[in-house]
């Protein structure tokens, strides 16, 4: 098992790797030196690692490094949880995942995309849907001693507030968690405040990144994959478009003792952004200098 003994209780700071695309030892590296003290990859970029965990297990160990999750999607894996027909096959794969690679390196809890939005929107019977997959894998995940923690995500079938409100009345509390992501709330017309206030005794782990400022107490629409590819929509902390400090301040009164993954795109130099080391020093200094998070 994995994990880094020297990270006294959280909240402590993760870096998503989608910062990186596929994952390097150099990656791991880079965010030794930054000073954060976890990590969360991506299935889909840490295809290398799958079958072989000791190697990544003894490079996390060697830079003092803990992967907190690891979240699904990728070649060989299903994640269609809205077709019915296909739920035996998600289920599946999921808990072989969770079995096979999470359980492996001690990870508590399981960042789940919930895969495509359907085409016309979400219905009703779709949010069920999922909602019944969601409540069968937690079970088994709980098995585990993993969490089972949708992330909602815009562009996936759970992106609006009212979808995430009803995917948290039909789901089971006992089995089913969540991973909010603050920019992904925003986005999708939602306060993520208000969100992770609601939420919070169902909270496994978050993930923080910014967006710009005219986004503040948007209510939608959803933003398209166009306009991202146009300008970047997930900004880095400090943006303005979150209240992170608001959320902040709450998760320290209620004593949060969780993961906070920064999750951020690679950096686009054509807008204005430098380096991925670069990236990753802009957001701690937002945390250190803004904040006043102490101990990342």
């Amino acid at each position: 098992m994995q994990g880094n003994p020297s990270v006294a209780a959280g909240p402590h700071f993760a870096v998503g790797c989608a910062i990186f695309g596929p994952l390097q030892p150099e990656h791991i590296a880079m965010v030794a030196t930054a000073g954060f003290p976890g990590v969360e990859p991506y299935r889909s970029y840490a295809m290398r690692y799958l079958d072989r965990p000791g190697e990544l297990t003894e490079l996390l160990d060697r830079h003092g490094l803990t992967m907190v999750t690891c979240s699904n999607g990728g070649p060989g894996q299903s994640c269609d949880f809205v077709d019915p027909a296909r739920r035996r096959q998600t289920i599946a794969d999921h808990v072989a995942f969770a079995r096979d690679f999470l359980a492996v390196f001690g990870c508590k809890h399981f960042k789940m995309n919930m895969g495509a939005r359907p085409k016309g929107g979400t219905t009703d019977a779709d949010i069920q849907a999922i909602a019944d997959a969601l409540n069968e894998l937690g079970r088994i995940t709980a098995d585990l001693g993993i969490k089972l923690a949708p992330h909602p995500h815009i562009w996936g079938p759970i992106e609006r507030a009212h979808e995430i409100r009803r995917l948290m009345e039909l789901t089971d509390p006992n089995y089913v968690y969540l991973t909010p992501d603050t920019a992904h709330i925003n986005l999708g017309g939602g306060d993520p405040v208000e969100m992770i206030v609601a939420y919070y005794d169902r909270i496994a782990a978050i993930h923080w990144k910014d967006t710009k400022a005219s986004y503040r107490g948007y209510t939608g629409p959803t933003p398209t994959v166009e306009e991202h590819r146009k300008e970047i929509l997930y900004k880095d902390l400090g943006a303005g478009g979150v209240d992170h400090p608001a959320i902040w301040e709450f998760l320290r009164k209620r004593g949060y003792q969780g993961w906070i993954t920064l999750d951020l795109d690679p950096p686009r130099p054509a807008e204005g952004e430098g380096t991925v080391e670069e990236k990753l020093l802009v957001n701690r200094r937002y945390l250190v200098e803004t904040l006043r998070v102490d101990q990342l």
